[in-house]
């Protein structure tokens, strides 16, 4: 597992995960909701790392521009 810089971390905490035949759900907590203003709909980007860490981040919405 990678070393962390806990200089660099702003929240920690565990959730479980929850799988019912094909539906698998894990709850987001409510400071990364907030830290991140997560609204319903949007998504979040899920990493997989060879060494089995994982890497979640929300996914930026692109801005349409007119020209």
């Amino acid at each position: 597992m990678p070393k962390v810089d806990l200089d660099e971390v702003e929240f920690v905490t565990e959730t479980t995960l929850t799988i019912r035949e094909s539906r698998r759900r894990t709850t987001v907590p409510k400071e990364i909701v907030e830290a991140l203003e997560l609204k319903n709909g949007d998504k979040i980007r899920w990493i997989l790392f060879y060494d089995e860490t994982i890497q979640i981040t929300k996914v930026k919405k692109r801005k349409i521009t007119e020209g």
